[in-house]
């Protein structure tokens, strides 16, 4: 039984996914602990609902990005997990944070890397003029917003979108890939090749969605 520790912020709709599609599809896996660096976030309460033990490590009690993340990894290694899934963190790991968990370290990101690191994805895409914008979930490697892609899903940019119009239609996406690409490590079936990700066996690493969000 592989264990998971997931990392919000928020409200975490992605780790709400995740949660709900290990217990629906009977995942050879366990939640462990849902760790926020913001006590307010609305997914503690999610944790607390659905019987996960929750952690708060709040970043600004720590006078550094150095000593917040070594307290977030002293709670993390405490349950040992053997994924450590970003759903919507909002915080910036160090390097050594980043080494540590190298290899088992999943986050989604709202585009289609590599276009759009950062904050206000969806206004760069709309800002760029693309026809195609989307989600990948990807390994954390020190480079920001890079690392290698496990899943990407698409979706049309309609005339007429604005940032909050896409990014729901984004977020339907990420839904269905993130929970995806989580049960693929669990299952060992990943392989990264240098900058590539293998799955073995072979099935579709991307999600083309139609204009009502609904995969194709």
């Amino acid at each position: 039984m592989k264990k998971i520790v997931i990392l919000i912020s928020g409200r975490g709709s992605n780790m709400e996914a995740v949660v709900r599609a290990c217990a629906r599809d009977g995942w050879p896996a366990r939640i462990c602990a849902i760790i926020s660096n913001r006590p307010d976030a609305a997914g503690l309460g999610f944790a607390a609902a659905n019987g996960i033990e929750s952690k708060v490590v709040d970043h600004r009690q720590f006078d550094g990005r150095e000593s917040f993340d070594a307290a977030l990894a002293g709670e993390i290694d405490r349950f040992e997990p053997d994924l450590v899934v970003l759903a919507g963190f909002m915080r910036v790991l160090t390097d050594a944070f980043v080494t540590k968990y190298a290899g088992r370290m999943l986050n989604i990101h709202p585009s289609l890397l590599p276009c759009f690191p950062g904050l206000r994805t969806h206004q760069q895409a709309l800002d760029a003029g693309v026809r195609v914008h989307g989600a990948s979930v990807h390994f954390v490697t020190p480079a920001l917003d890079h690392g290698p892609i496990v899943a990407q899903g698409a979706v049309p940019v309609i005339a007429g979108d604005d940032a909050a119009a896409l990014a729901a239609r984004v977020l339907k996406v990420e839904h269905e890939i993130y929970p995806r690409a989580v049960r693929w490590f669990i299952e060992g079936r990943l392989t990264v090749e240098g900058e590539r990700v293998a799955l073995t066996p072979s099935e579709p690493q991307w999600l083309f969605a139609d204009v009502a969000g609904e995969g194709a």
